[in-house]
């Protein structure tokens, strides 16, 4: 691989860093083409060579960019060398589409090899019959562990948690306790923390591997275990669960059922990849599209959209609806209909700046019943401030532009009450939907899309209709 570095640059590549076929975390245009290059010569060996010096994670991004016979090829031409770590770092449609094409004990194989929270991860989407199937021909102890996996709610503690743990008494000494960890077998490949637990496999207190590695041979575990912890019941939501390795710079925690027994444990690269989907999940919806729309079919994603803009289209017709009401006054004064854009059109703009705002504090819980008022006056003096000092603008441009101070006067009003309603949806908008269990980034923007619309032509086109004619 060494010898093709100069090969896989970019042309204008000047950094002497950025060297193999990624350069600051991204694969290089001309390395991909030269896999796909080996793809359709079937140079199996090329595309191994190519590729084993790879990260799961690089090689997931590659299959994601690739077509689907081209995927096909390139499982196909790794074979054995295949790292069942890159099913856990694919995107949920490409991964599944992957997985169709394995027979059960092929995939069934590269299961086993994951821990348990990848393997649910690569499994929960399979239907029943598939996924039976699959668990079939996992070894027993393994199943047991899946199948008890699969008994916890999707995005639940239990599914995120690895059943992989380290858990001591708190009688043995440090010795024993490194001892313990140089001969066993069985432990995880990564670990941060060493749980400690009573006879009922109760967690007591947890020590940070580095106090661990610094503590004398004869020191005994509980003196040098921290006492206080966050314990996460397992069937708490995974949203839940990410706030709390937020707040409290958590590395690992463990995970407890009804009992409070430790049943597994939740680390900070699972939470990470929580983060990254639930941001990725609320900014999505806000524009009714998904996190797959990349990689599923022409028909699924034009389906989604369809009924997403089919609601949109639904509230626009509201919106002409109130333009109707006022048809004399517009036939009677054109510049109405060339000026009413710009009402609605700024409404719409600023209700989506602070929904987007209350929408995200929603989500990371900093905005709560303790700080909603002070929250909604807030937006309400922006938008007081925001309108005003547009209205100023857009108003003397009007009176100049159609020679009438009334007129300016008029869409100058029209724009203070527009900004005032449009800062106010936003942010009451999401808190009503969150109370009434909705989730605010699905359909928070239909709502207040609407609202500055109706509001602001009604408001344009009335006080229109009052003063001026």
């Amino acid at each position: 691989m060494a010898a093709d570095v100069e090969d896989l640059k970019e042309p204008d590549v000047t950094d002497e860093a950025a060297e193999g076929p990624v350069d600051a975390y991204r694969l290089h245009p001309s390395f991909i083409r030269e896999v796909t290059d080996a793809l359709a010569a079937d140079d199996a060996e090329r595309v191994r060579s190519l590729l084993r010096s790879l990260h799961e994670a690089d090689i997931a991004d590659l299959l994601e960019l690739l077509k689907g016979e081209e995927r096909r090829k390139l499982i196909s031409a790794l074979g054995t060398e295949f790292n069942p770590e890159i099913l856990s770092e694919l995107d949920e449609t490409v991964r599944d589409e992957i997985i169709d094409t394995l027979r059960a004990e092929d995939l069934a194989a590269a299961v086993a090899q994951l821990e348990t929270d990848d393997a649910l991860y690569v499994l929960e989407d399979l239907d029943e019959e598939r996924r039976a199937e699959v668990l079939s021909n996992i070894p027993l102890q393994d199943r047991a562990a899946l199948e008890e996996g699969f008994s916890y709610e999707e995005e639940s503690a239990g599914r995120l948690m690895r059943r992989e743990l380290i858990a001591v008494p708190q009688f043995w000494s440090v010795g024993q306790t490194i001892d313990y960890l140089r001969e066993s077998e069985d432990l995880p490949e990564d670990f941060h923390e060493i749980f400690v637990v009573d006879p009922r496999f109760h967690p007591i207190g947890v020590v940070p591997l580095s106090r661990l590695m610094r503590a004398k041979r004869h020191v005994l575990i509980r003196d040098i275990m921290e006492e206080e912890q966050r314990l996460i019941p397992v069937d708490m939501d995974q949203e839940e669960v990410a706030f709390i390795f937020k707040q409290y710079n958590l590395t690992s925690a463990a995970v407890v059922d009804a009992q409070g027994r430790m049943v597994g444990v939740i680390t900070i690269d699972d939470v990470v990849d929580v983060i990254q989907e639930e941001a990725d999940e609320d900014i999505l919806r806000l524009a009714g599209v998904q996190d797959g729309d990349l990689n599923e079919s022409l028909t699924s994603v034009t389906r989604t959209r369809f009924i997403w803009l089919l609601v949109n289209l639904g509230t626009a017709v509201l919106a002409s609806v109130v333009i109707s009401w006022f048809d004399a006054t517009l036939e009677q004064m054109v510049a109405l209909a060339i000026l009413m854009p710009i009402v609605a059109s700024m409404g719409g703009n600023a209700g989506t700046q602070t929904m987007t705002v209350a929408v995200r504090a929603l989500a990371m819980r900093e905005l709560t019943a303790t700080n909603a008022l002070r929250v909604i006056n807030k937006e309400v003096v922006i938008s007081l401030i925001n309108g005003v000092l547009l209205a100023v603008i857009i108003g003397a441009l009007a009176a100049a532009w159609f020679s009438s101070v009334m007129l300016g006067l008029v869409l100058a009003v029209a724009m203070v009450v527009n900004m005032l309603v449009a800062g106010l949806s936003g942010v009451l908008i999401p808190i009503t939907l969150q109370r009434l269990g909705v989730d605010p980034a699905v359909a928070s923007s239909v709502f207040v899309t609407t609202v500055t619309d109706v509001v602001g032509f009604f408001a344009f086109l009335g006080l229109a209709a009052v003063i001026m004619l």
